[in-house]
């Protein structure tokens, strides 16, 4: 891997690279791309990864190389401390609230002594507090170079350090936001970068649809009507009536969210005609012209005080940009991409491309995007391959890129289908560390009593090995059900702890998993969904089974999967075959993933699915997991857990 990433360096190009799990793909890149002596981009998935690679990885590195290397981290707007913010705040009627008010006094203190304004270095912040919005800036309410705190501004200097590194570590959101945007300073960094690497590559696709289309939430209203008010009754109390405009800017909101009153929070509502599917037309058109109405008379207001302070200025565009929204969302949703109503505690309107590929063909590789076949091979000749020639460099890394040699489910929506492939397989023994068992007598997962069925599998495995399991499951319900019926399972109380996703903050629940039952703590069984079937690292003894509920095919009736579905019929080709199967094969071996983390682990992987071993398209699925031990009955599970207790046996 290491000398293929070399080559691409030197040469220029596009290389995608499934590597693993034990493969060592970080060293794999950033050795070669160290030792090249080329500026650098790497784009990780999440923030915490960004930290290892900066704080850890390539510092090791380049010390062991002997390389003086000046590596710089930048991350979004949002995770940056602003002055200017957080001076408003303490003027602000929430610090007259005495939790608000503690939580603004320690972010104060801590301000006078960080030098980087990264969030992530307070100590007992939770990421998920009500006073960051308060203290961080957004493109929407960021005065830029009017902003009277400029000069010291974090999020500049980190832009600054970024432009003067040797490597920069970003993650995918920030990338894919300023594609969009052009706004968080990648615009000026990009161009100087002659090599880029993707880590956790088969994110990419899905973090980049999300970002290059257009939203709009309620709940972005009120923070906007938030800010008026804020900035009204500082700078300019009794020139308007501010509070009686974001009041009813806040009810227009309001009443918009009420117009799909009748759906359950997480529902996604088809958006293919002028309203969403199932919502009355006249109470929709309604709706959005009434907020459209407070919008226009927040602009008024604030015409008449623009010159006062740039922070008015800011506001009047932010309020323009909300309604060329809103008359986008009026008009017919364009080709090629899809259109839906989100319903949670607010309402998201959204408009997503199907894919990122023109994204990447047009904004990353600077090429013209290719309709046909005869079309890639003439592009293919007119790239330079000369060593001489200036190529910039492209690689996309991750453990899991699809279930085919052509890695199809990756290059193909991310338009890499000209890329050079390289698949290098783990280097742990998967049959003799762990098994995969399919219980055949499980129910369907559509049946009423799934959830009893894997909780009754769950409990007694789990007290054989102390803990020491995870249980992912593919939807929230099914999680709270599960979790439910073992926390009530009275065999398991005073002798397993069960914890599930939800409970407090995620980085708690993976750091009590992880001690398992040392120092006299209870072994645990961890239940949670969604961000824990990727990213999770438990190596050793404290997880020794891990339990997925059923087959992770996509949510038939969600309309991007529809959309691209239909997309795929249109063409002649199985959207079965060709979606649904592959999208199900890398989340299952997303998921199968956070069994085996060493060379020294032992494992069992349960799918309570028996689709998996009776329907045709199982042998597909099986075939894309790691090469297991398949434990064919019940007896030979239980003889595997007795194993388990005996860790320097092998399955």
């Amino acid at each position: 891997m290491a000398m293929a990433i070399a080559e691409v360096v030197q040469l220029g190009g596009e290389l995608v690279v499934e590597a693993g799990t034990g493969v060592g793909k970080t060293y794999a890149y950033l050795v070669p791309v160290l030792l090249s002596g080329e500026r650098a981009l790497v784009s990780t998935a999440t923030k915490a990864l960004q930290d290892q690679l900066f704080s850890r990885d390539i510092p090791k590195l380049a010390q062991a190389l002997g390389l003086p290397v000046k590596v710089a981290l930048l991350k979004g707007r949002g995770n940056y401390l602003c002055l200017q913010r957080l001076e408003q705040s303490r003027q602000g009627h929430e610090s007259a609230d005495r939790v608000y008010a503690h939580a603004l006094a320690k972010i104060e203190t801590w301000s006078h002594a960080t030098l980087t304004g990264d969030l992530s270095e307070l100590t007992g912040l939770d990421d998920r507090s009500p006073v960051i919005p308060l203290v961080t800036s957004t493109r929407d309410n960021c005065l830029g170079s009017q902003c009277p705190k400029f000069r010291a501004c974090h999020v500049n200097m980190a832009r600054k350090e970024a432009l003067a590194a040797d490597v920069v570590v970003i993650n995918h959101h920030l990338f894919f936001a300023d594609l969009n945007v052009r706004e968080s300073g990648m615009a000026e960094l990009l161009p100087t970068v002659r090599v880029t690497v993707f880590d956790e590559a088969h994110q990419l696709n899905e973090i980049g649809v999300n970002f290059l289309g257009q939203q709009l939430s309620t709940g972005q209203l009120i923070d906007l009507g938030r800010d008026l008010l804020g900035q009204g009754l500082q700078l300019a109390r009794g020139l308007a009536d501010w509070s009686a405009l974001v009041g009813g800017l806040e009810k227009t909101a309001r009443d918009l969210r009420l117009t799909a009153s009748e759906f359950r929070a997480g529902s996604r509502l088809r958006w293919t005609d002028v309203e969403p599917s199932g919502l009355n037309s006249q109470h929709w058109e309604q709706g959005l012209a009434d907020v459209q109405s407070a919008c226009n008379a927040c602009m008024q207001s604030l015409e008449t005080v623009a010159e006062l302070a740039p922070d008015f200025v800011r506001l009047y565009e932010r309020f323009s940009s909300v309604l060329q929204i809103i008359r986008r969302f009026e008009k017919p949703c364009p080709e090629e991409s899809v259109r839906w109503l989100e319903v949670g505690m607010q309402l998201r309107l959204v408009e997503s491309p199907l894919d990122i590929a023109e994204a990447v063909q047009t904004q990353l590789l600077g090429k013209q995007p290719v309709e046909d076949a005869d079309s890639i091979e003439q592009a293919f000749e007119d790239e330079p391959s000369s060593p001489g020639a200036y190529r910039k460099a492209f690689v996309f890394t991750s453990a899991t890129l699809g279930d085919d040699p052509q890695m199809k489910w990756f290059t193909e929506p991310c338009g890499l289908m000209q890329a050079r492939l390289l698949q290098v397989s783990s280097p742990f023994d998967y049959a003799g560390q762990a098994g995969v068992y399919v219980p055949r007598q499980m129910p369907r997962p559509n049946d009423a009593s799934h959830s009893r069925c894997v909780s009754e599998l769950v409990g007694p495995a789990a007290l054989k090995l102390r803990g020491r399991t995870l249980v992912l499951t593919t939807t929230l319900a099914a999680m709270r059900n599960i979790g439910q019926l073992l926390s009530e399972n009275a065999s398991l109380s005073g002798q397993v702890e069960v914890l599930v996703q939800g409970q407090g903050p995620k980085r708690r629940l993976m750091e009590r998993f992880r001690q398992g039952d040392q120092d006299g703590q209870l072994g645990c069984i961890l239940v949670a969904s969604a961000s824990f079937w990727e990213g999770f690292d438990v190596p050793g003894e404290a997880l020794q089974l891990v339990v997925i509920d059923k087959l992770p095919f996509p949510p038939p009736n969600d309309p991007l999967v529809e959309a691209r579905s239909a997309r795929l019929e249109r063409g002649g080709r199985s959207a079965f075959a060709e979606y649904s199967l592959p999208e199900a094969a890398v989340a299952l071996k997303q998921g199968a993933g956070r069994l085996i983390r060493s060379e020294s682990d032992q494992g069992i992987l349960v799918v309570c699915d028996p689709r998996l071993a009776t329907m045709g398209y199982g042998k597909r699925l099986l075939s894309s997991l790691p090469a297991m031990r398949v434990l064919q009955t019940s007896e030979e599970f239980e003889i595997a857990l007795e194993r388990l207790t005996k860790t320097s046996t092998k399955l």
